[in-house]
């Protein structure tokens, strides 16, 4: 458990609407120190030497589109640098593709968006991971996305699905997840009212296709966060603990 000090959490978000909401439920309980940057919005980016724990939220850009977005450049850099010095790191969707593309693997667009409540399996890998072997062998997320990343040198897969086996890998103490769990009730009314990802939503899934995955995220959505703060609270005591206490 964290009890020398309150932990240092850095916040990467790429989208207002995009917040950490389970996941910064469980930082707050903790007494977490949240610093959150919005890093699309021209936001400086601080010394990740400061903190304990970086988040990386997702986003509606491709990872790898650095003409387009040249912040991500010094993004990627900021996360392939905590990364590589051991600082504890979770990167969400987008967020996962950055940090895979930061310490070596490559993000690019799939052959489909992945869109929907669906399940995830663990990997024999994930089900001896102290942290993910908590969320249990299968578990429902939610599927937003369509891009997808190669698996960074001496990474390790820890979950998959049907259609994208990079689901979720460890890296020493980064962990990427490609889906979601951190969607909060709020959060998932105010995607539903944003007049854009309602749009999207209907172009892939077809008329309708918004209410119903929103209909299906609803009812989902209490074990959907369980599984969240599962994952949060084993990467806070098993991972992060571990880094502040050799700080």
């Amino acid at each position: 458990m964290l009890r020398s000090r309150p932990i240092e959490v850095l916040v990467l978000q790429h989208e207002r609407g995009e917040t950490p909401g389970v996941i910064e439920e469980v930082l707050r309980e903790r007494s977490a120190r949240i610093t959150r940057v919005e890093v699309d919005e021209g936001e400086a980016l601080p010394d990740w030497r400061a903190f304990d724990l970086v988040v990386v939220m997702g986003g509606p850009m491709g990872a790898y589109e650095d003409d387009m977005h040249p912040w991500l450049v010094a993004e990627k850099a900021l996360l392939g640098a905590a990364a590589d010095a051991g600082v504890p790191c979770l990167g969400v969707c987008l967020g996962s593709q950055l940090l895979a593309a930061s310490i070596g693997g490559r993000a690019f667009p799939g052959p489909a968006p992945e869109l929907g409540v669906l399940d995830v399996e663990l990997t024999v890998a994930g089900r001896a991971d102290p942290v993910l072997s908590s969320l249990g062998e299968r578990f429902t997320v939610l599927q937003w996305h369509g891009d997808t990343f190669d698996l960074p040198p001496d990474a390790v897969v820890l979950a998959s699905s049907a259609a994208y086996p990079h689901q979720a890998f460890r890296w020493r103490n980064a962990f990427g997840v490609q889906f979601h769990a951190e969607v909060t009730p709020d959060m998932a009314d105010d995607w539903s009212a944003n007049a854009s990802y309602v749009a999207y939503l209907e172009g892939a899934l077809g008329p309708g296709g918004a209410t119903r995955l929103f209909s299906e995220l609803r009812s989902a959505l209490p074990a959907i966060n369980r599984t969240c703060r599962l994952l949060t609270e084993r990467l806070l005591d098993d991972v992060a603990a571990h880094f502040v206490a050799r700080r």
